[in-house]
């Protein structure tokens, strides 16, 4: 419509418009292609390329290249990292480490924020205007006027029922939250990279295991061979021993595959790079004592008083509790000390005559008091929403109570477990060991049969798992338990300074 209406317009000031007509084809082209641009799938069944995703794609390419050849860290690939110092790489590398070290500043800098409240605001001001007018009284006369002002205004809060310290307290609560929440993320990259470092030694040991069950199972296709030939042994089993020396190779490579993948968790658990050249300690070979050196019930008490978890839960709490005390402070006055001083001047000029005029200071000081007497029940739901988000964060303060009770008690259990089964793991592997060997021995000499060399020997390799897994059960289980007490990566507390004689 608007367009035909330009142009009948045009029709009728041909000669007027005419050369304007490029311009308003230009604003109706740009206008088309900026249209053109907002657009959203034009269909719900298949993906499509949206305007401009040629060069999101293009810088996001340069991104990544910048940051594979600019790598946070520096890998030695001749050094062999053991646990703690692969925490470290981890503590300095880890995104989240910074990202969770910004939301802290950026909590602190609320404080900040929040305090400035409490000084006065002083503004400078300055103006200048010129006017002309025409005056009448008998006859109409040309009046000209210059005015100039300068000054400074100050607005200092002096009283508002507590609303300014609410305020400051509810910014100091999330503070603490920030930085609790900080305290977790790096127990949390402590714990995902001790846990990540034993399931590859884990999976480093299944590797030496699966090769064990090579070797034992070419051991026995051998001896299997040797009777075959020698007419003692019939041609099934020696398929058989063929036969579980290939299975045996088989699980080698998938131990093997499992190695590589737990390498690969291990180094995104670090936050470096995916392709770094990272080599890795061994586990020293140690026996665990089988009791715990601190009750059960010690641990959730200390596990109840600083998981960063409930204290952060507990200064989400005191925030709201904060938030409804501001509320309520917004029900009474504010009262406001105001004062302004400045300089004031005015020239004026009538009937061409010489400039005349004034200046003067300007000057004032008094109270105000703030206080709505409606506001379309803003104040109210107001109070009725913190009021709800208090009532939501005691319920979550006492929901993160039994979780921190359920995950201590149950990583007590589950340690407790493991270590009573290593006893049981190292005998079941002893005796696993002997009876292949007797088999075996027995099988040589013609007085044993395959299917109880063959048996002996999958126990055998059984055996030898079990033993890995119960040893990495007791690594990760250890850590864990530390992680659900509030132990894993604490700071150290601050020193307490000394009190002056």
């Amino acid at each position: 419509m608007w367009f035909m209406a330009a142009g009948l317009t045009w029709q009728r000031h041909r000669r007027t418009h005419r050369r304007f007509h490029p311009a308003i084809f230009c604003i109706l082209f740009l206008g088309g292609l900026a249209r053109g641009n907002d657009a959203a799938p034009p269909v719900p069944d298949r993906p499509w390329a949206p305007p401009g995703l040629g060069e999101y794609e293009s810088a996001l390419a340069r991104t990544n290249a910048a940051a594979a050849q600019s790598p946070t860290v520096t890998i030695d690939p001749q050094k062999i990292y053991d646990l703690p110092e692969l925490i470290d790489l981890a503590e300095r590398s880890h995104p989240e480490t910074r990202v969770a070290w910004e939301r802290a500043r950026q909590a602190a800098r609320a404080v900040g924020l929040n305090e400035s409240a409490y000084y006065p605001y002083l503004a400078a001001s300055a103006s200048g205007a010129y006017a002309h007018e025409l005056g009448t009284l008998t006859s109409v006369f040309p009046v000209n006027a210059a005015e100039e002002d300068a000054g400074l205004d100050l607005k200092w809060l002096l009283f508002d029922f507590g609303g300014r310290h609410a305020t400051l307290d509810a910014a100091r609560a999330q503070l603490m939250a920030a930085n609790v929440g900080f305290n977790a993320t790096h127990q949390q990259i402590v714990f995902a990279v001790t846990k990540s470092f034993y399931a590859f030694n884990t999976a480093r040991e299944q590797v030496g295991v699966a090769e064990s069950a090579l070797s034992a199972a070419q051991t026995v296709e051998a001896a299997t061979a040797a009777r075959f030939t020698n007419g003692l042994a019939i041609l099934p089993n020696l398929l058989q021993a063929q036969q579980q020396t290939a299975q045996a190779a088989y699980e080698l490579d998938a131990a093997r595959g499992n190695l590589s993948d737990a390498q690969i968790a291990l180094v995104d658990s670090l936050g470096i790079f995916p392709a770094a050249n990272l080599q890795v300690a061994e586990i020293p070979d140690k026996r665990f004592d089988e009791t715990l050196d601190e009750p059960l019930e010690k641990m959730v008490d200390r596990a109840l008083s600083q998981r960063p978890d409930l204290v952060g839960s507990l200064a989400k709490l005191r925030a709201w509790q904060a938030e409804v005390r501001e509320a309520h402070a917004a029900y009474y006055p504010k009262v406001s000390l105001e004062a302004s001083g400045g300089w004031s001047k005015l020239d004026l000029n009538v009937y061409g005559s010489p400039w005349f005029g004034n200046s003067k200071p300007a000057y004032g000081v008094g109270l105000a008091v703030d206080l709505p007497l409606f506001d379309g029940f803003l104040r109210r739901n107001k109070l009725r929403v913190a009021e709800s988000q208090l009532r939501a964060a005691e319920s979550e303060l006492a929901n993160s109570r039994d979780t921190a009770v359920r995950e201590v008690w149950k990583a007590y259990t589950d340690l407790e477990t493991a270590l009573r089964k290593q006893e049981s793991a190292g005998k079941l592997l002893a005796a696993a060991q002997s009876a292949f060997d007797a088999s075996l021995e027995a099988y040589r000499h013609g007085l044993g049969t395959y299917v109880d060399t063959a048996n002996a020997q999958r126990d055998v390799t059984t055996a030898r798992s079990l033993v890995v897994d119960t040893r990495s059960d007791i690594l990760t289980g250890t850590a864990a338990l530390a992680l659900s007490v509030g132990d894993l990566a604490r700071p150290a507390p601050a020193p307490t300074p000394r009190s002056q004689p």
